[in-house]
């Protein structure tokens, strides 16, 4: 049972952004400069230190942000897949943070920079990469070009062995309406890889049957982790079916050491994993 449920945690390194300093801003935007910046200090380790951590932790799963990667040369590369492979560590997803396939002007521009990243996945030995559907309001015409430019991205990933997932990160997918709309007209091609909304219980009951990977945030207050706003969102996830695995994501300032919020995150999973037969015979 252990190690079936180590099998279904991964980490994101956004989890880690204190703890891994620099990011450096790729962009298809030739006004900003991917030089690396300290915006959450100077940091403390290495991503290529980040797998053995992880193994250490019982956790088999990695995602990576763009802006962590500190070098696009294949040597980095290469020894970024070494370090996973030596750790038993999975390249589950890498998280394309920028460019907008809905924008009415620079859609186009922004996707073929999408498209650069799939040699970068595939080298990696990432399964997925995730990439923003869109930042533009949600119309028709703003939907229509974003499901065209995902599309003809979807086809230069064929072959490549990476799948393009996204989510509802920015405007133009705010509620499980839009999403829907927009993976219908995918035909399968693109992947959804996370789901929230301000009335996230129903829109999580609705989207989760459709999800590949799933990012488990859990909300903190003075007291701590929301017990019961995780434990309800698990819940969902559950009646959707939903048997993927869970990007522990840790975004808060309560533990200092980001690794103790993560592990927190992973142990309450855990136990709501042991439950479920008890759920299902009540």
């Amino acid at each position: 049972m252990q190690v079936l449920q180590n099998g279904r945690f991964a980490v994101s390194t956004w989890s880690l952004h204190r703890l891994l300093g620099a990011v450096h801003a790729y962009s298809p935007d030739p006004d900003k400069s991917a030089a690396p910046k300290e915006s959450y200090g100077p940091g403390a380790t290495a991503l290529i230190a980040v797998p053995a951590a992880l193994s250490a932790r019982g956790i088999n799963r990695l995602e990576v942000c763009s802006f962590h990667l500190p070098s696009l040369d294949v040597g980095y590369i290469s020894d970024l897949r070494d370090a996973m492979a030596a750790s038993n560590v999975l390249f589950q997803t890498l998280l394309v943070e920028d460019g907008d396939p809905s924008h009415s002007e620079t859609a186009e521009r922004d996707v073929k920079w999408m498209a650069q990243w799939i040699d970068i996945a595939a080298a990696l030995g990432a399964e997925r990469m995730r990439v923003i559907a869109g930042k533009q309001k949600p119309t028709e015409e703003n939907l229509t070009r974003a499901a065209r430019h995902l599309n003809w991205l979807a086809g230069k990933a064929e072959g490549s062995g990476v799948r393009v997932v996204v989510e509802n990160w920015f405007d133009l997918l705010p509620s499980p309406v839009e999403m829907n709309w927009l993976l219908d007209r995918l035909d399968g091609k693109v992947g959804l890889g996370n789901w929230a909304a301000p009335a996230k219980y129903e829109g999580l009951a609705d989207i989760m049957g459709r999800a590949e990977i799933c990012h488990a945030k859990a909300d903190y207050g003075v007291a701590g982790l929301d017990a019961e706003d995780y434990r309800t969102c698990l819940e969902m996830c559950e009646r959707a079916g939903y048997d993927g695995p869970f990007t522990l994501i840790y975004d808060s300032p309560f533990f200092p050491d980001e690794w103790d919020g993560i592990l927190l995150q992973k142990a309450f999973i855990e136990d709501f994993l042991r439950e479920a037969p008890a759920r299902k015979t009540a």
